[in-house]
């Protein structure tokens, strides 16, 4: 399994529309095989702060589904960046629910 985790920063007011222009990119993504979550949110507490989710199945999963990342627009409007991917090798619930 694959964790993407991270978190990117813009000006606050223009969170919402960076966000709106991330619908079809969440879409796509919990549609492509292998892809067993993906979220971009905004942060609860910082209005810069746009966080980053992902979990796949395998590295060839990502490799698949991702493309050359952000559009141009998207990537103008960064202030910064601090994405990684983790790669997991156990998982135990939390939750009780033996699906992770």
């Amino acid at each position: 399994m694959v964790i993407v985790a991270g978190h990117i920063t813009v000006e606050p007011q223009q969170r919402q529309p960076y966000l709106a222009g991330c619908v079809s990119v969440v879409e796509q993504a919990r549609r492509a095989p292998g892809c067993l979550d993906f979220a971009i949110t905004a942060d609860l507490i910082d209005p810069r702060r746009i966080n980053i989710f992902e979990r796949w199945e395998s590295q060839a999963a990502v490799d698949t589904f991702r493309s050359s990342g952000p559009s141009d627009e998207q990537r103008a409007a960064m202030l910064s960046a601090s994405v990684a991917e983790y790669d997991i090798a156990d998982v135990r619930s939390l939750s009780g629910d033996s699906t992770p």
